[in-house]
């Protein structure tokens, strides 16, 4: 008898609940990298512990119950994805467009990678492993995972971002060593291609990155035109979804935010929890009955040399901001 069963004899359901449990954190981060979406992943792990619990009685310890447990969220995952396209950012449909309004057109909400927060992910560890969790999460990795099929996707993400090995891989997926070595190397590949690499690590935000988004929040809260040119960079991005619009350089999303966007004038920020590593505000635009600010936005921003250099503006604030702990309203 295994030692979790002794332990489920001994002390009854709660021990169990407890043991499976345990790898909620690493099934969601396994799950949301898998999806793109951190409500499938809920969906998948919380299916993936009932499938556990039911079958417990079956699982007689030949296999560690961490491999058992991601060999269920692989299944429940695999067979997610058969019923819908793969999901990703704007930025995969086609070239940049001009920033006006008649380029707005939306698609539905399962087309689009969703935010995560990092607190659902990332728990306390080797800031080198936090380095590495962080830049595996990032929107711009996610989005390329998708583009892998499921089972390659399933073996990059054990292999190289949860570091098993390829014997523990082949032994779950029920394939040969061969072969996962054999997909671990395709999906590299088209990883390369995306100029994405498991082994880029996300540096952790210093005291000038602090200063820059300081500035940020000032500048964008006042709309100040020639503050925020100075603030973005040349090459900068932008993206909002469920738009399929998106704005290459910084006189595009200028030109933007003071055109057809010019109804964020007077929007307040509001920090939150980290999102795919990255910083994340809740924006909120002045509400249109005159009385405080409602929701318009959680804006996730990358920052490069000294610069913003992307931003994902995400309007689905109905479902987002109660995930991220955003407000539903500000009454100043």
């Amino acid at each position: 008898m295994s030692l979790m069963q002794e332990a489920a004899v001994a002390v009854g359901a709660g021990e169990l609940e407890h043991a499976l449990e345990q790898y909620r954190r690493p099934l969601t981060g396994y799950c949301y990298r898998m999806l793109g979406s951190p409500f499938e992943a809920e969906d998948a792990v919380q299916e993936t512990l009932l499938r556990a619990w039911r079958g417990f009685d079956n699982f007689e310890g030949r296999a560690a119950l961490r491999s058992w447990l991601f060999r269920i969220a692989t299944n429940v995952c695999l067979d997610m994805v058969k019923s819908r396209e793969r999901r990703a950012l704007p930025v995969d449909f086609g070239p940049a467009q001009e920033p006006i309004e008649a380029n707005l057109h939306t698609r539905p909400e399962v087309t689009w990678i969703q935010p995560i927060p990092d607190s659902a992910l990332l728990a306390a560890a080797d800031p080198a492993d936090t380095a590495v969790a962080h830049e595996t999460i990032r929107l711009a990795f996610v989005a390329a995972l998708q583009h892998l099929p499921p089972r390659q996707r399933a073996v990059l993400i054990l292999c190289e971002v949860l570091r098993w090995k390829a014997t523990e891989v082949a032994e779950l997926l029920d394939t040969t060593v061969a072969s996962v070595n054999s997909a671990l190397q395709r999906a590299r590949a088209t990883l390369e291609a995306s100029r994405l690499s498991v082994d880029d690590t996300a540096a952790t935000i210093d005291e000038a990155q602090r200063e820059l988004l300081t500035r940020y929040v000032d500048a964008f809260q006042r709309y100040d035109l020639d503050a925020l040119t100075s603030l973005i960079q040349r090459d900068a991005k932008q993206c909002m979804p469920p738009y399929d619009m998106w704005l290459s350089g910084r006189d595009d999303i200028l030109a933007w935010w003071f055109g057809p966007g010019i109804g964020c004038r007077g929007s307040l920020l509001i920090p939150t929890v980290g999102a795919n590593g990255s910083v994340a505000f809740g924006q909120y635009k002045p509400s249109e009955s005159g009385s405080g600010h409602d929701p318009w936005a959680l804006q996730v921003i990358e920052m490069k040399d000294g610069r913003i250099a992307d931003f994902v503006f995400f309007l689905n604030t109905e479902r987002l901001f109660p995930l991220f702990g955003l407000p539903p309203h500000l009454d100043q």
